[in-house]
């Protein structure tokens, strides 16, 4: 498979992550180190786009972060990459390996993109929105390859993922170059990376893809939702709480007057 380490792509290979994929907590996931060819994760952390350039800009209590989705703007490696992820045969691959059947991808902001974030970078835990409204689709697995040539441990931004009770962090993942990480999105999969603590012209850097189904039996539609941490101030933990309720309310709300107000910053929350 073209750009992929093949590594991971013999018969072999794929039966042993989809057992490792089955059987991780606290959530069904996998973390793949060098995952790309070497050479085109070396020209998308080369030519990453500059985070001044990236149209969304996320700033509140919860998140601090940038994000986009316009690939034509970029490095041709980016679209390279895409089209790889976008591919029928790399969709067969992520179905035998997390067992999801008929996976794909979109050319929406909920298909491929880059996020970033500078130094003071953070996005508090939280569970995805499991529904690409536009394209009618059910979001069910995340791909994040992470692009951080030098990253260094006390730099933080490492990848939580939580137990659905956010009583126990089960993994702590490093950003570190060319690590993809591909991680089952329901409610058991709480996740977020604490704030960033990095030198002048350092950023946290990924490559995001979004894979989804037909909706079909047992899909209920989940909002996206930030979960506080246990050892978050009692203070924020209340407003979180509150500023999440309004926000789902109102959408139910909305839609049940038909109005569309899922917009791109509440769509597009990750990692």
């Amino acid at each position: 498979m073209q750009l992929i380490n093949p590594t991971y792509t013999s018969a072999e290979a794929q039966e042993k992550l989809h057992n490792s994929f089955g059987t991780a907590i606290p959530c069904k996931h996998l973390v793949l180190d060098d995952f790309l060819d070497q050479e085109i994760a070396d020209q998308l952390y080369e030519h990453f786009p500059s985070i001044d350039s990236l149209n969304v800009k996320r700033k509140s209590l919860n998140e601090n972060k940038a994000e986009d989705y316009h690939f034509e703007r970029w490095h041709p490696a980016f679209s390279q990459v895409r089209e790889v992820v976008g591919s029928t045969e790399f969709a067969a691959w992520m179905t035998r390996i997390t067992g999801v059947e008929n996976l794909r991808t979109t050319r929406d902001s909920l298909g491929s993109g880059v996020h970033q974030g500078a130094n003071g970078s953070y996005v508090d835990v939280h569970v995805d929105v499991n529904m690409n409204p536009e394209a009618g689709l059910w979001r069910r697995v995340n791909l994040l390859i992470y692009l951080n040539k030098h990253w260094k441990e006390e730099y933080g931004g490492h990848l939580e993922l939580w137990d659905k009770e956010m009583k126990v962090m089960h993994q702590r993942v490093a950003p570190k170059h060319n690590r993809a990480v591909i991680f089952y999105t329901d409610d058991n999969s709480p996740h977020g990376y604490s704030k960033i603590d990095v030198p002048e012209g350092e950023t946290r850097k990924s490559f995001y893809t979004y894979f989804y189904t037909e909706i079909g039996e047992g899909f209920k539609y989940r909002d996206s939702k930030f979960i506080s941490r246990p050892d978050e101030p009692l203070a924020k933990k209340v407003v979180t709480g509150a500023k999440e309720a309004v926000k789902i309310r109102t959408k139910q709300v909305l839609k049940a007057l038909g109005v569309k107000s899922l917009d791109f910053q509440d769509k597009n929350k990750d990692k």
